[in-house]
């Protein structure tokens, strides 16, 4: 679907872009595939070109946020070192978009790495050598912990471990973060928003973001519980906003698992429908956190699933048509640009 682009100048940081080849990964899951690696394995996306042609379709992208996903490993590290590769990978992505042969972007100008945290304190000596891989531009860590007892809402590539985040030996590693001035990007799902604000307060000086508004959940066995459901959501959603070290980012809705629309990829659905499905949630995050500790994202390519780049933020630009200038710049680019440590870029 071809849209007009709205608000064509607004400068915007994306704070949530992965870079990734899953092609090799489709001889690991069994036919029938599940319908997101179905989505996602066609389209290759582990290239500065392939990333360069979402973000210059139209909306004012100045930088981008990388964030993990388990990409380019490299096993000659060992298992608890192997994250590493990730983040040289993307460095050296970031160094072509910086080269400034493609004009001011700057491509993921902070790098969000990997490292297991079921470490213990252990994890400290991967955080250090994470930070050496790319020392300009490496922020922190997503340890992902989503988890439902329906294996079919998540499906094969996801599966943490129940109740991850209030681990005590995890929480001997998150602790390394603190020591390091290192940020958090926290992924679950909407029932588990709860470990995210114990995990919070326990650690009230740790910058941490809340992945995809918390995930509201619309597939497998939750398949048409939406509305039952949202008022548990947002309940969960205004207390973490009471966590002054929490920001949340606004996307992810596009996912599969939140049938916001039900079909992909990017079926179609225009930027007004979009922002009539998503508007409760992203309005709501927005009264529990403020433009301050709110940013969009797009969470590409995963959220291809249900909008085009271009589609995505159109949606999120109707949405926002009411907010104030000051409040959008936060929207789209302030909270990102201070959250992830890179306010340089908005000068």
């Amino acid at each position: 679907m071809t849209e007009a682009i709205i608000e064509p100048d607004l400068p915007i940081i994306d704070p949530h872009h992965h870079l990734w080849d899953l092609r090799p990964l489709i001889p690991m899951f069994p036919e029938p595939r599940h319908r997101f690696i179905e989505a996602l394995v066609p389209a290759a996306y582990f290239t500065f070109d392939h990333l360069h042609q979402d973000v210059t379709s139209g909306h004012n992208i100045i930088a981008t946020v990388f964030m993990e996903c388990g990409a380019f490993y490299n096993g000659a590290y060992g298992d608890a070192m192997k994250p590493v590769g990730e983040v040289e990978y993307v460095n050296g992505v970031a160094a072509q978009s910086a080269s400034g042969l493609y004009g001011r972007f700057r491509a993921c100008a902070g790098i969000v790495g990997h490292a297991n945290l079921m470490l213990g304190s252990g994890a400290g000596a991967v955080l250090d050598r994470l930070l050496a891989a790319a020392p300009d531009r490496f922020k922190g860590i997503r340890h992902q912990g989503a988890w439902d007892a329906d294996p079919d809402v998540l499906g094969p590539p996801f599966h943490a471990p129940p109740g991850l985040y209030r681990d005590t030996t995890f929480r001997e590693g998150f602790a390394e973060l603190g020591k390091r001035g290192m940020s958090f990007d926290a992924w679950i799902l909407e029932p588990q928003i709860g470990d995210v604000i114990d995990l919070a307060r326990a650690f009230p000086d740790t910058p941490i973001c809340l992945d995809h508004c918390g995930t509201p959940l619309g597939s497998a066995s939750y398949t048409g519980k939406l509305a039952e459901r949202f008022p548990i959501w947002r309940a969960a959603i205004l207390e973490l906003g009471k966590c002054e070290n929490v920001v949340v980012k606004l996307g992810g809705l596009a996912m599969h698992n939140c049938a916001m629309p039900e079909e992909g990829p990017a079926a179609g659905v225009g930027s007004e429908e979009l922002a009539r499905l998503w508007r409760p949630y992203i309005e709501t995050c927005i009264e529990a956190f403020g433009p301050s500790r709110a940013m969009f994202e797009s969470n590409y390519p995963v959220d291809r699933w249900g909008a085009t780049y271009p589609v995505l933020w159109n949606a999120f630009k109707r949405i926002t048509a009411g907010a104030s200038a000051d409040e959008k710049a936060a929207l789209y680019a302030g909270t990102a640009a201070r959250f992830y440590r890179i306010e340089h870029l908005l000068g």
